[in-house]
């Protein structure tokens, strides 16, 4: 059962949304359900997914602002922290998360995840290993997915 406060806090934010959107970043419900959105993420210029338009759906736990939303990428992305079922390898999504946290600060955290992925604490190993040990190779993959899912 969704809370009343949850209900609250999720208007807030798409309210903040509508009118303060984050960088190349847009938000919203799928029709009447406040519990599931669908974001969008342009591609960031400083990166191989420029030009890209990327696909995300948001799912509310009912005990949101203190549980985090699940994130996931529904285009196709090739990136070391994201996994082919979309799955994003993100602090603030798991242990780091915080209900101060927002929908908009947690976009922002995924662009800069695409500029910088964290080859470190990968999802895809064989994708952080390229990355680490041959950039361009990296670069010019992450490009040609981007055209062929994202455009």
């Amino acid at each position: 059962m969704l809370s009343s406060m949850a209900l609250k806090r999720i208007e807030k934010e798409l309210l903040e949304l509508a009118c303060d959107p984050p960088a190349h970043c847009s938000a919203g419900p799928v029709g009447d359900d406040l519990l599931h959105w669908q974001a969008t993420i342009m591609g960031p210029n400083d990166s191989p997914y420029q030009g890209g338009v990327f696909f995300l759906k948001i799912q509310f736990p009912p005990d949101y602002p203190f549980k985090p939303p699940s994130v996931a990428f529904t285009t196709r992305i090739y990136h070391p922290n994201i996994n082919k079922n979309g799955n994003i390898c993100l602090d603030i999504l798991k242990s780091a998360w915080s209900p101060v946290l927002t929908v908009s600060e947690v976009l922002l955290s995924i662009c800069s995840l695409l500029c910088d992925p964290n080859p470190d604490d990968p999802l895809v190993p064989e994708i952080a290993m390229i990355y680490k040990n041959d950039r361009k190779k990296y670069e010019r993959t992450a490009r040609e997915w981007t055209q062929k899912y994202a455009m």
